[in-house]
């Protein structure tokens, strides 16, 4: 798959995919990409130099060289973090490194569009090891050789310039339309949501149970995958569990899913005590790689199963948010629902129950409705 032509032809079917009579009205664009994709590009002409890493890719051989370098339990230690896919190509190239630049997925796209090589935001590059709180690369990461290829870092949604005059041109945008520095998926997602008082959360109930909060704390527990992104003066603290809907969709269809849903009763809890994963292991909010998927025994009703699997997660999802408020977090005081889950009106109820919290729908979920709340606050700063 040459993914590098497939995101550069996505991003200029989208641009034409905006209705002509609104292209005058566009102010400004910003994208979110996912975290810990990595290009490494020529510095001069942006052309990459080796296929991307993706977020989800993990190389184990550079781990022992990055702990040896970072402080304990920090989040570029582990082995799908953007430092340990930089140390790997480092390691594996021998010619292009002088005039190499390092740039994650959303930088790399939105250079397409305003032609500024090597800017960055502070979101995308928490993974390469770069420190939002005192806004710097810390010394640890600049004292390496390495250190010469990482991008300049500004806030989400930092004016960086105009949309390049041949596109302007081409698909009749306005000249004073400007580009800015974008953010990760889950943070945008997190913006989609509007939460924004510490307390807030957002729980994505996808095939995964991933939670994040706003915080005026920041809380790093590499053991737990727990770690914080900055969000201007505020924290986003986020945690992701094994559990979630993966499980449920071995068990049962979406049809099975919403009839039995319909038959439960959320105000009474079920008795029965699980653990559902699709594999052996989780690291949140139980730090335990031999945790073992515990879907037993199964009563013959299958309502009372399904109840007993929701009524678990939502336990899960307890523990989790209890953990960061262990670990000096801000409470979580209102908890919004994003990804399949949140159309489950019954399990929305038990999970407000065991949550002791209110709990509802986010009414946006988009991550692409967070990424234009970025480009709408650099259309903003650009304006002042």
């Amino acid at each position: 798959m040459d993914w590098i032509q497939s995101w550069k032809t996505t991003i200029f079917s989208l641009l034409k995919d905006v209705p002509v009579h609104f292209r005058p009205l566009v102010a400004s664009i910003s994208i979110d990409g996912t975290s810990a994709t990595t290009i490494i590009v020529d510095g001069t002409t942006g052309e990459p130099l080796w296929r991307p890493f993706l977020y989800n890719e993990s190389c184990p051989d550079a781990l022992p060289m990055v702990k040896s370098i970072a402080p304990v339990n920090h989040t570029v230690c582990s082995g799908s973090s953007t430092l340990c896919k930089l140390v790997s190509w480092w390691n594996a190239e021998d010619s292009n490194k002088k005039s190499a630049l390092l740039l994650h997925q959303a930088d790399w796209l939105l250079w397409l569009l305003h032609g500024k090589l090597g800017v960055s935001d502070y979101n995308n590059a928490l993974k390469v090891g770069y420190d939002p709180e005192v806004d710097s690369y810390p010394p640890w990461l600049l004292a390496q050789p390495y250190s010469q290829v990482l991008p300049s870092v500004t806030a989400p949604g930092t004016s960086i310039g105009f949309l390049k005059e041949d596109i302007r041109t081409q698909f009749g945008f306005r000249e004073d339309c400007v580009v800015c520095t974008g953010t990760t998926d889950s943070i945008a997602a997190f913006l989609a949501a509007r939460a924004t008082h510490p307390g807030k959360a957002v729980t994505s109930l996808g095939s995964t149970l991933a939670i994040k909060l706003l915080s005026t704390k920041r809380i790093e527990d590499a053991r737990f995958g727990v770690y914080s992104h900055r969000l201007d003066d505020k924290w986003l603290v986020g945690g992701a569990s094994n559990t979630g809907g993966a499980v449920l969709r071995e068990l049962f269809t979406d049809e099975q899913l919403d009839k039995l849903s319909k038959q439960i009763n959320p105000t009474e809890a079920s008795p029965l005590e699980y653990y559902p994963l699709k594999a052996v292991g989780e690291r949140f909010p139980v730090a335990d790689p031999n945790l073992a998927p515990r879907l037993h025994p199964r009563p013959e009703s299958d309502v009372e199963y399904l109840h007993g699997i929701l009524e678990s997660i939502a336990r899960i999802e307890a523990k989790a948010y209890s953990l960061l408020k262990d670990m000096g977090a801000t409470q979580a005081e209102e908890v919004f629902t994003a990804g399949g889950g949140a159309k489950n009106e019954k399990w929305i109820k038990i999970r407000e129950r065991v949550l002791g919290l209110p709990v509802s729908r986010a009414m946006q979920t988009e991550a692409a409705f967070g990424a234009a709340l970025l480009a709408l606050k650099g259309a903003q700063q650009s304006i002042n």
